[in-house]
């Protein structure tokens, strides 16, 4: 990737990070943001701080690659979240609505149409986001994040279809339990709630989800090495697919 130009948003921690690592190993300038600065960045990646949920960081970051990296060839849509809620469809209020859509969909769509001109001048990009097997399973916990991952899939697919012909290819990743220093935390806080430990508490994880036929969680590193293939040229002939990377989770074929 010697001379590609990448976005990564979201890139400070957990997949993000580990994006932001494999393409630089692979020779990418790359451009990352997040919410506020932290963890170490490798060696010459640009960081600006940015929210996906705000609807004017998304051209302040496009023109922030503009002028560090002289545009964009590639954009990993990676920023995202939520929190969840014991009965999700009764206890989240509209401004969570909101805010779940603004940050799982709407980041995307904002950043995509700031750096698509660029892409559709040069006839060339690739675009990745970053969606979920929520998508495919909606989490009960979690109503507002999984149709936003939904939302965020259908319209990725439809992007997909209507860039091919010039020449920006357009796909998404669906991850399953992935284990990140946020899930860490989170697992760390599940096992002092139940007095358990560590591993218990990610059994519990792993049986909620009807069990994992690879046997374990995925990493970080898992997920960047499928975008690091989708972004480059062995991937040229593929366009608005929906690669799931969850260890076998999903049940649906």
């Amino acid at each position: 990737m010697a001379g590609r130009r990448a976005v990564v948003t979201g890139g400070t921690r957990g997949i993000g990070a580990a994006i932001v690592a494999r393409l630089v190993a692979e020779g990418a300038s790359v451009l990352t943001t997040a919410r506020a600065p932290g963890g170490r960045l490798p060696e010459g990646v640009r960081f600006v701080t940015a929210d996906a949920a705000v609807a004017d960081d998304a051209a302040r970051v496009a023109r922030a690659a503009e002028t560090e990296l002289g545009g964009v060839d590639i954009l990993i849509n990676n920023a995202g979240g939520t929190v969840t809620r014991p009965d999700s469809v009764l206890d989240t209020d509209d401004e969570e609505w909101r805010h779940n859509l603004e940050t799982n969909l709407m980041g995307a769509v904002r950043l995509d149409r700031a750096v698509l001109p660029g892409m559709i001048a040069r006839g060339a990009g690739v675009i990745v986001h970053v969606s979920s097997t929520a998508a495919h399973e909606p989490m009960e916990e979690a109503a507002a994040y999984s149709a936003a991952k939904a939302a965020l899939s259908a319209y990725s697919k439809n992007l997909a279809d209507r860039l091919g012909p010039r020449g920006v290819r357009v796909n998404r990743i669906s991850p399953g339990l992935t284990i990140t220093s946020a899930a860490e935390e989170l697992l760390e806080r599940t096992a002092a709630r139940d007095g358990s430990d560590r591993e218990t508490a990610l059994e519990t994880w792993v049986a909620g989800l009807g069990g994992i036929p690879l046997q374990r969680p995925g990493t970080p590193e898992d997920i960047a090495a499928l975008v690091a293939f989708l972004v480059s040229d062995e991937a040229a002939w593929i366009t608005g697919a929906d690669h799931v990377i969850d260890g076998g989770m999903l049940r649906a074929p």
